[in-house]
């Protein structure tokens, strides 16, 4: 092991990606941050869907859009792409040889549509027995939808996500409510980069591999966190609540005279400290308002008068008095106000990545900060098959003559 593999996390470890769209690739990207060989098969001529899902395209140096989709490069830094067609002895022989050089496969095809290939888990665990073997689908590999496609919106739906999201179904605009991002394939990615790492973890103690199924309904289900223990211990299934909370208030959004601010406060003492900031102090002594269940029980009264009293002031004199006072609250950027914001510049969130296409392209870092290990952001999001002749040359040893060969028959 070099130098600089010892400062990357994951620098002894190589990935076969056979993903594509959002889940799964979100998946890889977090493992090639933290310094994994992350090799992406694609389909030869078309690759992975996202790379044709715009406008908006990445520019070259002149301006001109490029075939890179700015949702393809979100999820596919740090990555080889290798083409492969897959559907051919050739190409699934070449998946078997990789395998065997490989610690971890991520794929999500169909239930058993891998199978077929005899590239599934039984197959390659065959080859090489301490695999790690990842499958992420909309529904899991057992169960009465294990056959059904996943979709993001659909498993949001589907999952309760949108039973609690929305407006109140009593005021104006009510109803469910899709979150502005796929949540469940990025939370699918997420789990399933942490069960990648469990068993790896696991691998290295005992020599032992495993299978992991990941599940978009699975994940979707579990994130709804206090949510779900409030149905259950209570009965009630949680209704849409808007920008305000179910357990605590005031907690939501309110309209200043020249905007928007969020207002979060946590105990007694920080709503005291808002309304006395607001200039309405009796509205803490007031019996109905001065705890939070007393507060939570006549929310309906209660936030009228809180929100004549934040029209009274500007969004930057609302934020400015409330953190003066302590009291938890901020504004509600665009992504413009996000990616100027201070704190956002000085996490580093923003990179650019030198391109092939020339000038660079411009990416949000990982946001694990880790002290000797961070994540490196070496190579930018892939062409179609940059790195086909290279992974096969370097990693599998074959000839420029075998290459040429497959080149022939359009197996790469």
């Amino acid at each position: 092991m070099t130098d600089a593999s010892l400062k990357k996390a994951l620098g002894h470890i190589r990935v076969l990606d056979l993903t594509r769209v959002l889940a799964g690739p979100w998946c890889a990207q977090n493992l090639a941050d933290l310094g994994a060989d992350v090799i992406k098969i694609e389909r030869p001529d078309t690759g992975d869907d996202t790379r044709h899902w715009g406008p908006p395209y990445l520019k070259d140096a002149e301006g001109r859009d490029t075939a890179e989709a700015a949702y393809y490069l979100a999820a596919n830094r740090g990555k080889r792409s290798v083409t492969l067609d897959i559907a051919t002895p050739e190409g699934q022989e070449i998946i078997r040889q990789l395998a065997r050089v490989s610690d971890v496969v991520l794929e999500n095809y169909k239930v058993g549509q891998l199978k077929k290939y005899g590239l599934d888990y039984a197959s390659l665990r065959r080859e090489k027995p301490d695999l790690i073997y990842c499958s992420i689908t909309g529904f899991g590999q057992t169960g009465p939808y294990a056959q059904r496609a996943g979709y993001d919106f659909i498993v949001q739906g589907m999952g309760g996500f949108m039973s609690l999201t929305g407006e109140r179904d009593d005021l104006p605009g009510g109803g469910p409510q899709k979150a502005g991002v796929a949540i469940s394939d990025l939370m699918t990615g997420m789990y399933s980069t942490i069960a990648v790492m469990a068993a790896l973890t696991h691998r290295d103690r005992t020599g032992e591999g495993q299978y992991i199924d990941m599940a978009l309904l699975d994940v979707q289900v579990a994130m709804l966190a206090n949510m779900n223990t409030n149905y259950l211990a209570s009965g009630n299934a949680p209704r849409r609540w808007g920008n305000a909370h179910p357990n605590i208030v005031p907690y939501q959004t309110f309209a200043t005279s020249d905007g928007h601010i969020i207002v979060a406060v946590g105990n007694d003492g920080q709503y005291r400290r808002f309304v006395e900031t607001g200039g309405r102090p009796e509205l803490a002594t007031d019996d109905r308002f001065a705890t939070n269940p007393m507060r939570v029980r006549h929310r309906d009264t209660l936030v009228p008068l809180l929100a004549e009293m934040v029209k009274t002031k500007s969004r930057q004199e609302w934020i400015d008095a409330l953190e003066m006072a302590g009291v938890p609250c901020g504004p509600i950027n665009n992504l413009d106000d996000v990616f100027e914001n201070p704190q956002v510049e000085a996490r580093g969130l923003r990179i650019d990545l030198p391109h092939p296409h020339g000038g660079t392209v411009k990416l949000v870092g990982s946001p694990m900060k880790m002290s000797v290990t961070p994540p490196q952001y070496e190579m930018p999001p892939p062409l179609l098959g940059e790195h086909t002749a290279e992974v096969l040359r370097e990693v599998l040893g074959k000839s420029e003559e075998e290459i040429a060969v497959l080149t022939g028959k359009r197996i790469i």
